[in-house]
């Protein structure tokens, strides 16, 4: 990878209408609804950049509440008992196709977590929530230690305390 990229918020000065996943949902995602979402708060988008405006990747992070029998019983019972709890919802991330088997993927996971758990020292939140589109999908997250909730078997958590952890020893 390039040792100039950066993630930063996305803006209107980021070629958004380049951007090619191949995932057409994705895409029309980052081309129509990001800029909106961010100005409204109801996500926050993030873009991989290698240059002023080219767009490598992105992801973005918003507030989300967890229903406590979606959880599987062995998180339940480390918890307190409420009903809904806290967490944060990766809603989107997707990595332009002409540099797929970069890792950028993974980079912008890494990024999304780390951003996630240090908004915990102001948000609470039990964990990373993310519903995968397919299979592939599914298998990264699976991969990088997420856990299936119930009765969503495309629904997956991944706990701060695993975050948490992952980063200490980093």
């Amino acid at each position: 990878m390039n040792p100039g990229c950066r993630v930063e918020l996305l803006s209107p000065s980021h070629d958004r209408a380049s951007f090619d996943s191949g995932v057409p949902e994705l895409d029309r995602y980052l081309h129509d609804q990001a800029g909106q979402d961010a100005r409204r708060k109801v996500a926050t988008p993030f873009v991989l950049v290698d240059g002023p405006a080219s767009i490598l990747g992105y992801y973005t992070l918003s507030a989300y509440s967890v229903r406590a029998a979606e959880l599987p019983d062995a998180v339940v019972r480390k918890l307190p008992r409420y009903p809904v709890l806290p967490a944060t919802l990766l809603g989107r991330l997707a990595v332009n196709r002409a540099h797929r088997g970069q890792n950028l993927g993974r980079l912008l996971l890494i990024d999304a977590l780390r951003r996630s758990l240090r908004n915990t020292s102001e948000v609470a939140s039990i964990g990373v929530v993310v519903d995968a589109l397919d299979e592939s999908a599914r298998a990264f997250y699976l991969h990088h230690e997420f856990g299936q909730l119930r009765d969503h078997p495309n629904r997956l958590l991944i706990l701060m305390a695993t975050i948490e952890k992952a980063f200490k020893t980093r």
